[in-house]
């Protein structure tokens, strides 16, 4: 155990190599043999081989489109004038297309098949409960692809379609 007060001894220094010089001028020169022997045997020609050479044949691609578009059936137009005194006038038009009878049975879309949502995504889609709203929806109503109403409100830090 050593004294705490007592300053620790220095580690001794290394000592010199002790191999002769001829021994490590020797390793040396292996080394690099080895080196250059290997570069120029890497460095050789192909030997007198060819190339291989790949013949690609043309990729047939086959396109099926089905498109089904249904009757066109009746619509209905609402049309309700709410005129207040101190502001401007202020029209509300709701349009509904019912699709004909027996059609869309079979119809496996995410969209309803009794009418369309009011606000649609940037893509066409019918917004769903739990999806984030954009910032000219703040506040908005409309309905699911299902006909559930939904708002767009702000909950845990994020604007997102709700259940009303």
């Amino acid at each position: 155990m050593t004294n705490p007060y007592t300053t620790p001894i220095p580690p001794t220094p290394r000592p010199a190599d002790t191999r002769p010089l001829h021994k490590r001028v020797l390793v040396w020169v292996g080394g690099t043999a080895l080196f250059i022997t290997g570069a120029l045997i890497g460095s050789t020609g192909g030997d007198g081989q060819q190339p291989v050479e790949t013949k690609v044949k043309p990729a047939t691609t086959i396109t099926a489109t089905v498109t089904a578009t249904p009757e066109p059936g009746p619509t209905v137009t609402e049309t309700v004038k709410a005129k207040a005194k101190p502001g401007p006038t202020v029209t509300v038009t709701k349009t509904t297309t019912a699709k004909a009878a027996g059609s869309g049975s079979g119809s496996s879309s995410g969209q309803d098949s009794t009418g369309t949502c009011s606000i649609v995504s940037n893509a066409g889609n019918c917004y769903s409960a739990g999806q984030f709203c954009r910032n000219s929806d703040h506040g908005a109503i409309t309905t699911t692809a299902g006909g559930a109403k939904i708002k767009c409100t702000y909950r845990s830090n994020a604007w997102r379609w709700t259940y009303i």
